[in-house]
């Protein structure tokens, strides 16, 4: 998928009076060249496990990294980044903080039998599958202060955004390559 088409549609307006911040949330784990990425390109970023992480942990974390339309890593990020399932992107109208705060109530979950087990929701191999199958408190809980998430398809030739309706039902957009 081209590079303007993507960012033109994660940058895309839905209300010209609430300005928007665009975020990607960063898989780690998926490629040992995105971290010295992110750190090479000075590009803020914040690790969404907290407290003392053992560096081994680190190395293959969720990153909250904040994107500007028109900054040169925001473009080599989705060059390289695009169709290897490296993360997802997020849309909102809240601060960094107000964001990774959200986020970091998916990052565990209880499974049938109450352990805790980690959930890479930052996975859109994950996420374009789970999203579909909320219930609309789970929705609600799901996007909180985001106004969509917005990830790969399955092929990396489509873009998905995932928003709510009026209802908080679950809308969907597909975006083919241009």
């Amino acid at each position: 998928m081209r590079t303007d088409v993507l960012i033109d549609t994660l940058w895309q307006t839905v209300d010209e009076d609430a300005p928007l911040e665009v975020y990607a949330v960063l898989d780690a784990a998926r490629d040992e060249a995105l971290l010295p990425f992110v750190f090479r390109s000075g590009a803020r970023h914040e690790c969404l496990y907290e407290g003392p992480v053992p560096r081994e942990l680190l190395e293959v974390a969720p990153y909250l990294v904040p994107l500007r339309r028109d900054a040169p890593f925001t473009q080599e990020l989705l060059e390289r980044a695009w169709g290897r399932a490296w993360g997802l992107f997020l849309v909102s109208s809240a601060d960094l903080v107000t964001v990774r705060r959200h986020l970091r109530h998916f990052l565990k979950v209880k499974d049938e039998q109450g352990r805790r087990l980690y959930f890479r929701y930052y996975d859109p191999r994950v996420m374009r599958v789970y999203l579909p199958t909320c219930n609309e408190h789970e929705r609600r809980f799901i996007f909180g202060p985001l106004h969509s998430w917005v990830m790969e398809g399955s092929e990396g030739a489509t873009l998905l955004r995932y928003g709510l309706g009026p209802e908080n039902e679950l809308i969907e957009q597909r975006y083919e390559a241009v």
